[in-house]
């Protein structure tokens, strides 16, 4: 996975024509409607006041794709009082990808820097922001097989790719305990899941370069319990490939989006462990409106559009759409007592 999809040059990530949205493999919520941007616009700027409205509050947006969401975020945020405060910075190891966010952010050149990684990155103070970037986190794909195995893959004698099954390593057992997945209740032979072990560096770099402020984490996925019940026995692995969707990574190699959802339960243990404290999770629906999404159409009605436009930006918040597949978290390190307007309607911290 991690060479399939980051590879420099060939990857799909990671190659001059990466190319995300309506017309490529798949799209996202900014690629629906600029009114998701708004909301993470509103967002951050609710973050400011709770940090008492600091000189410099730096957002910090990992992988952000060909940049729409930091567009739709600063044409949100154009003209409030915490503009003139804002420093949007962009991560993106994929230097094409890079000119493409340069491009589409021209307008707002004196407020958007780019960084190829989160190591260059000063300490700040403000809120790391990611949308649909953990699921595509290289992961360890695992099977009862006697015994818990981990997947390998190899080169077969004509050339194809071939898989290999061998006990996982302590690492692995390890993470099933901490998480208190019984397996011999819940896996029968032939039961196949992942283990995204990344997301923990993940969390420990970005602790390390957050002075104080916040972690916003958009992405689809389940708490420990759901993501490894004895229903979900074929994992969550799926690839995109031209608007299609299959199970296979072993072909259109550099081609295809290889994702896996996410364990929120990993996100909020791990980050706790590095002093990043759970303010609210909740499904992307409950939050919007939480968040108060009615009031930006009221105060932004140009957002509105026809009823084209509508249907859009029900699909960000019904369960039929992104409303509930899609999740919400934001962690917080600091010493503030931290309660957030988007987690009043339906947090569910307590299912982590």
């Amino acid at each position: 996975m991690e060479t399939a999809l980051y590879t420099p040059g060939l990857g799909y990530y990671a190659k001059d024509s990466t190319s995300i949205g309506r017309n490529a493999d798949f799209y996202t919520s900014p690629h629906l409607h600029p009114i998701f941007g708004a909301m993470i616009g509103k967002q951050l700027e609710e973050m400011w006041h709770l940090l008492g409205s600091p000189k410099q509050f730096h957002a910090v947006e990992i992988g952000a794709g060909m940049g729409f969401l930091a567009y739709d975020i600063l044409e949100y945020l154009d003209n409030t009082d915490f503009f003139s405060s804002l420093t949007y910075t962009i991560v993106e190891r994929n230097q094409a990808v890079a000119k493409k966010q340069t491009s589409l952010l021209e307008k707002y050149d004196h407020k958007v820097r780019f960084e190829s990684s989160i190591s260059d990155l000063a300490p700040v103070t403000g809120c790391f922001l990611s949308n649909e970037l953990l699921d595509a986190f290289p992961i360890h794909l695992v099977e009862m097989n006697g015994g818990l195995c981990e997947i390998f893959v190899s080169i077969g004698e004509q050339g194809a790719f071939t898989e290999i099954m061998r006990p996982c390593n302590s690492e692995i057992i390890s993470y099933f305990k901490e998480f208190s997945v019984d397996l011999q209740s819940i896996m029968n032979d032939g039961y196949r899941t992942e283990v995204n072990l990344d997301i923990r560096k993940w969390l420990y770099k970005i602790a390390l370069k957050l002075s104080e402020g916040f972690v916003l984490t958009i992405d689809y996925g389940y708490p420990a319990d759901d993501y490894y019940s004895v229903e979900r026995n074929t994992g969550t692995m799926l690839c995109y490939h031209k608007h299609s969707v299959n199970d296979n990574p072993y072909i259109n190699i550099g081609e295809q989006d290889i994702t896996a959802h996410v364990n929120f339960s990993a996100l909020k243990k791990w980050g706790e462990e590095v002093g990043l404290s759970p303010v609210g999770f909740s499904p992307q629906g409950p939050y919007l409106i939480s968040l108060g999404i009615d009031e930006i159409l009221t105060d932004r009605p140009e957002l509105i559009g026809d009823v084209t436009d509508t249907a859009k930006i029900k699909r960000l918040i019904l369960p039929e759409g992104m409303g509930e597949s899609h999740k919400v978290m934001v962690q917080y390190k600091g010493d503030k007592e931290i309660r957030m307007r988007g987690f009043m309607l339906r947090s569910r911290l307590r299912n982590l």
